[in-house]
Order: structure tokens, then sequence, then C-alpha cells
């Protein structure tokens, strides 16, 4: 509920989303001008990355408006702002799939014990419990469509992020964000603290975050700001400010 007392407490009622074409293959969504999710397009309709929040029927409008079917749906994480339309989407649309990496699903389902191997810091962030049902559990190299999973862990512990293999487009969730500037992730970025107050391990994300740097992608796209083309100069240097 974090985000959403923010807004109630500057008076912003929760409105409909923007929607911008971000790459050949892909489309932004933007809740609130800082909340994103992603259609990405395939044969056979779309993946939906994230959820946003309570914004199930404008993310199903934008789909038909895009002339394709929401087919999938891939959560990064289970932070509030990524899953909180999730349970409404899964009413709305009761073909898709839903996945979900394996170690996140168990904060999906609101078990937020920490495994033995995992650094006793606490678990950061807004979580939702939701028991829609997951079709697939995905790990490091899983494929869904075009998109190739990647592990990410940090900003929690089951993170992941997808690359769109076509095109090098590298959605990244809360492991980097660009919202103030390119920013890695667990990297405090005081014109929005938000990624960096809500993630639980800061040395695992940076070390992700050099990992993602690593795949040299194409192109950003990220669960808060702007996705940024010529991904990859960018990073470094935020890399190296870090």
């Amino acid at each position: 509920m974090i985000l959403r007392n923010v807004f109630k407490a500057k008076g912003l009622k929760v409105v409909g989303m923007k929607v911008m074409k971000i790459s050949d293959n892909a489309h932004q969504l933007t809740q609130w001008g800082m909340i994103n999710a992603f259609l990405v397009e395939e044969d056979d309709g779309f993946t939906l990355i994230d959820t946003c929040m309570g914004q199930a029927e404008a993310i199903v409008e934008a789909a038909a408006d895009l002339r394709h079917p929401i087919v999938r749906i891939v959560l990064t994480h289970a932070h509030q702002d990524h899953v909180g339309s999730l349970d409404a989407l899964v009413k709305m649309l009761p073909a898709a799939l839903v996945m979900v990496g394996h170690r996140e699903l168990r904060l999906l389902r609101g078990d937020l014990t920490l495994e033995a191997i995992e650094a006793r810091f606490p678990l950061r962030g807004s979580y939702v419990e939701s028991h829609a049902k997951v079709s697939r559990e995905l790990d490091e190299g899983d494929k869904v469509g075009s998109l190739r999973v990647i592990a990410s862990s940090g900003h929690t512990p089951g993170h992941i992020a997808l690359l769109d293999e076509r095109e090098g487009t590298l959605f990244a969730g809360d492991a980097w964000s660009t919202l103030g500037g390119v920013i890695p992730g667990g990297a405090m970025n005081w014109k929005f603290p938000l990624p960096a107050m809500a993630t639980w391990n800061r040395k695992v994300a940076l070390e992700t975050s050099r990992k993602l740097c690593g795949l040299e992608p194409e192109r950003l796209a990220v669960g808060h700001g702007r996705t940024v083309d010529v991904a990859t100069a960018a990073m470094k240097k935020a890399l190296a400010r870090a």
C-alpha cells in the first residue's frame, strides 16, 4: 500500500495508463508517470510483463486497442506495484498463463521467510499475496516466447529479468531504474529513492546490475522510468559512478 498511500496523501487519483511503443515488438504501459508494465508481441499474442496496481481494465483495453490478446503474464517479482493488478487480470483473462520465478512464487503466496542460504537481511517493500494459478515457474535460461529468463536476485530474492533476443531489449524489472537517471539496483537515487528503499540485498543487487550490463542489451526497459536506447553504454557509465 506504500505507493497508493503516497498518492492519496497528495490528493491524486488512480487514472488510466499512458501507452508508448518502445521497439518493434513492445509497448510500455505507464501508471502515474512512474510505474511500468510492458506488452511484448509474439506470434500468438502479447506477453504482459508485470501488472502495475489497480490497472487491469486499462491494461486489457490497451491490448485490445493494439489488436492482440494477452496470452501470458510474467512477473519480475512480487512487490505490490508489479503484481497489484494480477488477480483482477486473471479474472478478466482466464485463459492467460501466469508465470513467475520459482523462488519468487513463495513470496507471491505470502511466505516471506528466507531460505537457509540467503543473507539475513529483512525483506523490504510492499508484498501482495496472490493465489492466482501459476502455470509455470521460471528459472535462469528458460524461454518465454522470444524472452530469455535471467535470474536477477537482489531487489528481491527471486527477482527475474527478461531479454528479448530478437532485438536486445532487456526488461529489467527493478534490477535497474531510470526515473531520475540510469541507476543500478540497490544504489540510492534521491530523485526517486523507492527502488533502493525496497531492495532486500544491495550488494547482490549491484552484482546483478553488472551481470545484466554484461548481456550488452540494446535497450533497457525498467519498472520505473523511461526506456533507454543505447543501453549498454548508459549502464556502464552508471556502474562506474556507483
